[in-house]
């Protein structure tokens, strides 16, 4: 398996990275993605994709440094996503351990993400790979005219 950052504008973003994104984030169009992308990176967001020895994009993680008070410096996971046809695989723990060490690279003291609450088998993966949960994450819909979801 080889692990790629791609940058805003990769043509394999929207090609290859983004129907794996789609089966977590069913909601991105190519143009919302490309304009997410285009303006988190200035935020500090990168996509990584994982991808198999025959070259197919398996995995994808949105992920980004954030500095705050509580945690000082982490690694935020946005989006962490394997292809149906790949889970169980071993894709999501390369992931993982992938953003751990790009964590450590980074100087960050921490790495977190947000997981729905439904969401109970990838809870259980994230507990088989040590990880706590530490958190509620409170949630309120703001009136905004033509806003995703």
């Amino acid at each position: 398996m080889k692990i790629v950052d791609l940058e805003p504008g990769d043509e394999r973003l929207v090609s290859e990275v983004l129907p794996v994104l789609r089966e977590l984030r069913p909601h991105l169009t190519d143009d919302l993605f490309r304009e997410v992308y285009a303006e988190g990176y200035g935020q500090g967001l990168r996509f990584s994709a994982a991808y198999a020895d025959d070259g197919t994009c398996v995995g994808a993680a949105g992920w980004r440094v954030v500095a705050n008070t509580s945690q000082l410096r982490k690694l935020y996971v946005d989006d962490l996503v394997t292809s149906g046809a790949a889970r169980s695989g071993g894709v999501g723990r390369e992931l993982l351990s992938y953003l751990e060490r790009r964590a450590v690279q980074q100087g960050c003291a921490h790495l977190e993400l947000d997981s729905g609450t439904r969401r109970t088998d990838a809870h259980r993966f994230y507990l088989r790979e040590r990880m706590a949960i530490t958190a509620f994450h409170f949630h309120k819909p703001l009136d905004q005219p033509d806003s995703p979801a």
